[in-house]
């Protein structure tokens, strides 16, 4: 099983989907981790610059814009996550957040 699932849900924000990836696959390192993208409709290229760029990224791209709520179960239902992040697309994740994540998970059993 993954050690952990990054849901991103996407709409229209394809620069700043580009940086949060970006900074998501530096703070992998040797984490194992599988990355979502749940994009909304979006009509900037969003879809097209995941798939090219980050093709180790799943992608589902939806024909309506379902809302936040629904495009993260969506995800959920189909991610391999032992612990699930949902992290918005403007968000720049320090290289060492994921790791500290997983570890404070690790030992607080209780969260």
């Amino acid at each position: 099983m993954t050690d952990l699932s990054v849901i991103i849900v996407s709409y229209n924000v394809r620069a700043f989907l580009e940086q949060c990836l970006v900074s998501v696959e530096r703070a992998m390192n040797d984490l194992d981790v599988d990355v979502w993208v749940v994009d909304n409709r979006s009509v900037d290229g969003s879809v097209d610059m995941v798939r090219e760029r980050f093709p180790w990224v799943h992608v589902i791209a939806n024909q309506d814009n379902v809302g936040f709520s629904v495009a993260n179960n969506q995800a959920i239902r189909t991610c391999a996550g032992r612990h699930v992040l949902l992290l918005n697309p403007d968000t720049v994740v320090p290289e060492d957040a994921l790791k500290k994540c997983l570890d404070y998970m690790e030992q607080n059993e209780s969260v």
